[in-house]
C-alpha cells in the first residue's frame, strides 16, 4: 500500500519515506530519476506520484523541515510512458506553490511528526483550511493568515495582538530611565483591518449574532467594535486612553484582548481582569502576547520588558497565562488557541461550546473587508519618512527607464528640490535608499526591451529616422554607446532567429520559468499577457509574426513551433472561461511571409482549450482556481485528452452520462433529471434500479426519483459496484433497488429507510433527507453462487459503505456513498431460534475454525 498524503489521484511523500514504498512504486521512481538525469543530486525532496504509476514529479521544497510551508523551488515531471522530462523553476516567481500538512509526507515514526500535526491542528482551528482552492500559494497564505490576525514564528500561529516595534538603535535600552519612567500603553494598540484573533476565533465558534451583546474591554482604537457593528451586532467598547468616557456596558460576550500584557503593575493587571469578568453574562475571551524567540529583548522592568517609546511587554508562557486567569477570577479557562482563553460565567454555554467544538464550521460570518491603508512606516524620524515619501516617484520613473533620469523626465522636480536641497541630492539619497539588483535588473529589462525594438526595426527595412526622440537618444547613449551599436545589437538579435537550437533553448527557459507551456511536439504555448515576459529572441520572434497578424493583444494564446519557422496565434470565445472554445486560428509561416487562417463555428467545430493551467502560471488571478478545476476534471479518467481532446459535444455528453456538468466555471455533480431509461453504469438503466423489487412489481406504483442528487448516487452505486460485479461474475439479479417515500409506505416489514440508504437523496415532507446516510443501495443475488464467497470477494476488491450477508443462496444489501467516506461495513444478520434476524460483527472466513 503507498504511504503519504493522497490529494486525487495522486500520493505525495517525503524523499524519507520512499524507502517504505511497494517496490514497483520505488522501482517507478528509480526510473523517473533516471529520466531526470538526477541521480546523485540533490535537487528534490518531495515526490508526487500518480496513482496510474505513469507519471512521477520530482519536487525540491525549499527548507522542507525548518519553513512551515516551504515553498516549492523547482520540479521536474516526468512520464514514464512518453519517456519525457518537463523541467519548471519558481526562483523567481512572487507566489510559489507551498506545501501544508507536511506531518502526512513524513514517516510515522518521524522526530517532528508532533511538532508539524501540532501545527496543522492550529491552522485547521482558525480556519485557514475552510476554502482550500485559495491556499496553495505563498501570497494568497501569507495574506490570508494575516487577515485571521496571526504571524507565523517558526512552527506556531502567534496573535497579531500589540504594537511591538521599537525605534531605538542597538543596545540604546542602556539608556530607558527606569526610575522616572511613565509607561505609554496606548503606544501598543494596533491599527486593525480585520477582527483581532480572539474575535475572529468567537466568530468561528459562532457566538456571533444579532441576540447577543459584545463589548471590548481595552478597545484601543475600536477597530474590532466598528467592524462588528457594520456586520448589525450590539457591540460597544471602551479604553482608558482613546474612548475612556465611553461607558462600560455589561453584555453577553466581553472581550480583554491583548491588555494585561501592556499594564506593567500586577494589581492592575488584576484589576483589569476581573472588571472584564464582571461585566459579562455569558463568556469572557482573554487574550495576551505569548512568549517566543521572537519577542522584543528590551530592558528587564517589572516582570516584563519596557521598550525605548516607553511601552511595556509582559510575555507570557501558555500555562502562565491559564494559571493567571484561573488564580485571579477562580475560574477554569479553556485554551482556544495560543494565548487565546475563554473564562466561561454561564455553565450552559460551557457546555454547548466543548460539545460542539470539534464540529467543522466552514461557513462563517461574512465580515465587512475595510480598505487597507498604507501604515505609516514608523522604525525612523519623520523626517527620513518624508524623505523616502518624496523620492517614490523618482524611483518608479527610474525603474521604468532601466537608468538615472534627467531631470526633465521627472514630475516633481521641485518638491524634490525643496525637500533634499537639490536634485542630485536627491539622487544620491534614492541610490542609498534602493536595492541595488532591483536597479540591475530594471536595467537588464530595459536592455531587453531595446534590443527587441532594433531587432524588430531592422526586420521592417524602414529608413533610418532623421531624428530620434530624445528619450530614445538618451537610452542609445547609455546602453550602446550610440545609434550604429544599436543597430548592430539589434541585427545581432534578429539573425540569431536562423539558430533552431537557441529558440529551442530558449522556449524551454522560458517554460521552466513558468512563461508558458513547452510540450513534447517541441513547441511553446503562452498567453498573450505573458509574451513580454519572454526571452528577447523569442520576443522578436512573435514580434515578426505580428508585423504580419497585427496587434498581438488580440489574441489569446501564441504557439511557437521551434523547427518548422511558423508561429499559431489562437483567439478564444472566453479566455476566462476554465473551458476557452477555439473560434480563431493564425498560422504565421515566417521563411515565406505568409499565413492560413482557420475560422471555427458552424462548419468546423470549435475545440476546447483543455487543462489552461498548463499555460499559466501562480502569478495569474485565476490560476488557483483553473488548476482546481483541471485536476478535479482529470481525476474523473473519463476521457482521452491526447491530441486536442474531446469534442465539445462529446466531452459534455460523456460528462452527463457520468453525472457531471460544468456550471459557472465549476465541475459539480449533475443537477440535471435523466431519463429512466438512460444508462446508470455498463449494465443497467435507471428503470432496473427503480422498477425493481417484489412490492413495486406488486403495485407497479411511481417510484422515480425526484432528486436529481439520487440519479446521481444510482450511477456511482452502479459504476463502483454493480458493474465490476457483472464483470468478475456475470449477471445479477436485483431484488430490491431505490425506494421512494411513496412506495416504502406499502412495504410493511423488514426495512429501515432511515437507515438502509434505498432512498438515495430523496427528501420527505418536511425537507428533510429520508436517510441522512445519504449514498445508494440495493439488494441483488447471484445465481448458482455462493453469497459468502461474493462477499469475500467485494470486501477484497471494491470500495463499498455497508454491507450485510443473510446467508449463501440469499440476497445481499450493499451500498455506495459518493459523497462521504465509504466504511467498507460488513454486518452479518443471524437468524436467531426465536425466528429474529440479529446482526454480528463479520468474521473473515479466513479465519473461521
Amino acid at each position: 500500500m503507498i504511504q503519504g498524503k493522497k490529494v486525487l489521484n495522486h500520493y505525495y511523500w517525503h524523499e524519507s519515506l520512499l524507502c517504505q514504498q511497494p517496490s514497483h512504486v520505488q522501482a517507478h521512481v528509480a526510473e523517473a530519476i533516471k529520466l531526470a538525469h538526477l541521480e546523485g543530486m540533490q535537487t528534490y525532496n518531495v515526490i508526487k506520484y500518480a496513482e496510474d504509476g505513469q507519471k512521477i514529479s520530482l519536487l525540491d521544497y525549499s527548507q522542507f523541515f525548518d519553513n512551515p510551508f516551504p515553498s516549492l523551488w523547482s520540479s521536474y515531471t516526468v512520464d514514464l510512458i512518453a519517456k519525457t522530462v518537463n523541467c519548471r523553476s519558481y526562483d523567481e516567481s512572487r507566489n510559489p506553490p507551498i506545501l501544508h500538512r507536511k506531518e502526512l509526507l513524513l514517516p510515522v515514526d518521524h522526530p517532528k511528526i508532533s511538532e508539524y500535526q501540532s501545527l496543522t491542528q492550529a491552522a485547521e482551528l482558525l480556519g485557514l483550511f475552510d476554502q482550500p482552492k485559495i491556499i496553495g500559494f505563498k501570497e494568497t497564505w501569507s495574506q490570508l493568515i494575516a487577515q485571521k490576525g496571526y504571524q507565523l514564528v517558526d512552527h506556531t500561529l502567534i496573535p497579531l495582538g500589540n504594537d511591538e516595534q521599537d525605534n531605538s538603535p542597538e543596545n540604546a535600552d542602556d539608556k530607558i530611565d527606569v526610575e522616572n519612567i511613565i509607561v505609554q500603553r496606548h503606544r501598543t494598540a494596533l491599527t486593525r483591518y480585520n477582527l483581532s484573533a480572539p474575535m475572529q476565533l468567537l466568530e468561528r465558534f459562532g457566538f456571533f449574532n444579532q441576540e447577543k451583546t459584545v463589548f471590548d474591554y481595552g478597545c484601543g482604537k475600536g477597530d474590532d467594535v466598528r467592524n462588528l457593528q457594520a456586520n448589525s451586532i450590539a457591540a460597544n467598547g471602551w479604553d482608558p486612553y482613546f474612548a475612556p468616557n465611553c461607558p462600560k456596558i455589561e453584555s453577553d460576550i466581553v472581550n480583554l484582548g491583548f491588555v494585561i500584557n501592556v499594564i506593567e503593575n500586577i494589581n492592575e493587571r488584576r484589576q483589569a481582569l476581573l472588571g472584564a469578568y464582571n461585566l459579562c453574562k455569558e463568556l469572557l475571551v482573554v487574550s495576551a502576547m505569548i512568549y517566543n524567540q521572537n519577542s522584543f529583548k528590551g530592558k528587564q522592568f517589572e516582570d516584563g520588558v519596557l521598550t525605548s517609546r516607553h511601552t511595556f511587554q509582559k510575555y507570557f508562557t501558555q500555562a502562565e497565562l491559564k494559571e493567571f486567569i484561573d488564580h485571579t477570577l477562580s475560574a477554569d479557562a479553556i485554551a482556544v488557541g495560543v494565548g487565546i482563553f475563554f473564562v466561561f460565567k454561564d455553565a450552559y454555554a460551557e457546555q454547548k461550546f466543548q460539545s460542539g467544538r470539534q464540529r467543522s464550521r466552514s461557513k462563517l460570518i461574512r465580515l465587512v473587508e475595510r480598505q487597507k491603508a498604507i501604515k505609516p512606516p514608523s522604525k525612523r524620524e519623520e523626517r527620513y519618512q518624508e524623505r523616502l515619501t518624496a523620492i517614490q516617484n523618482l524611483r518608479l520613473v527610474w525603474l521604468t527607464l532601466g537608468r538615472q533620469p534627467y531631470k526633465d523626465e521627472v514630475q516633481d522636480v521641485d518638491m524634490l528640490e525643496q525637500t533634499f536641497g537639490s536634485f542630485p541630492k536627491a539622487i544620491r539619497f534614492m541610490l542609498e535608499e534602493t536595492d541595488k539588483d532591483l536597479l540591475l535588473q530594471a536595467q537588464n529589462n530595459r536592455l531587453d526591451d531595446l534590443l527587441v525594438y532594433f531587432a524588430l526595426y531592422s526586420f521592417s527595412r524602414k529608413k533610418p529616422y532623421r531624428h530620434l526622440e530624445l528619450g530614445l537618444q538618451r537610452d542609445i547613449k547609455v546602453f550602446f554607446g550610440d545609434y550604429e551599436q544599436a543597430i548592430t545589437q539589434g541585427k545581432k538579435l534578429l539573425f540569431a532567429l536562423a539558430d533552431t537550437a537557441a529558440i529551442e533553448k530558449a522556449c524551454k527557459q522560458a517554460s521552466e520559468k513558468g512563461v508558458g507551456f513547452y510540450d513534447n511536439e517541441k513547441a511553446l504555448h503562452v498567453i498573450s499577457d505573458n509574451v513580454e515576459l519572454l526571452p528577447p529572441m523569442l520576443r522578436v520572434y512573435i514580434g515578426c509574426g505580428a508585423m504580419l497578424y497585427g496587434d498581438i493583444s488580440r489574441a489569446d494564446m501564441i504557439k511557437v513551433h521551434v523547427h518548422s519557422g511558423k508561429l499559431s496565434i489562437m483567439r478564444y470565445d472566453d479566455f476566462s472561461a476554465r473551458l476557452p472554445k477555439l473560434m480563431e486560428r493564425v498560422k504565421i509561416k515566417l521563411r515565406v511571409q505568409d499565413f492560413d487562417y482557420f475560422e471555427y463555428g458552424e462548419e468546423y467545430e470549435p475545440t476546447y482549450l483543455y487543462f489552461k493551467s498548463k499555460y499559466l502560471n501562480e502569478d495569474h488571478v485565476e490560476y488557483a482556481d483553473q488548476l482546481e478545476f483541471d485536476e478535479k476534471l482529470e481525476s474523473l479518467s473519463l476521457f482521452d485528452f491526447s491530441g486536442y481532446g474531446p469534442k465539445p459535444s462529446v466531452f459534455h455528453q460523456v460528462l452527463a452520462d457520468a453525472r457531471w456538468q460544468v456550471i459557472d466555471h465549476q465541475l459539480i455533480r449533475s443537477q440535471l433529471v435523466p431519463s429512466p431509461d438512460d444508462d446508470c453504469g455498463g449494465n443497467f438503466t435507471y428503470r432496473d434500479l427503480i422498477e425493481c423489487g417484489e412490492t413495486w412489481q406488486k403495485i407497479k406504483i411511481s417510484n422515480n426519483p425526484l432528486q436529481a442528487d439520487s440519479y446521481t448516487a444510482l450511477y456511482e452505486l452502479a459504476k463502483n459496484i454493480l458493474d465490476p460485479v457483472i464483470d468478475y461474475y456475470g449477471m445479477i439479479k436485483l431484488t430490491y433497488g431505490f425506494a421512494s417515500p411513496a412506495l416504502t409506505k406499502h412495504i410493511k416489514s423488514r426495512i429501515a429507510p432511515k437507515l438502509d440508504q434505498h432512498a438515495a437523496h430523496e427528501k420527505n415532507k418536511k425537507d428533510e433527507y429520508v436517510c441522512e446516510r445519504l449514498g445508494a443501495a440495493v439488494d441483488f443475488v447471484i445465481e448458482d453462487e455462493n453469497m459468502l464467497e461474493v462477499v469475500e470477494w467485494i470486501k477484497d476488491n471494491l470500495i463499498f459503505d455497508r454491507l450485510y450477508f443473510y446467508g449463501d443462496n440469499r440476497p445481499i444489501h450493499i451500498s455506495y456513498n459518493y459523497l462521504y467516506e465509504n466504511k467498507k461495513e460488513i454486518i452479518e444478520m443471524r437468524l436467531t431460534e426465536t425466528g429474529r434476524l440479529v446482526p454480528k460483527k463479520w468474521v473473515d472466513t479466513k479465519n473461521k475454525s
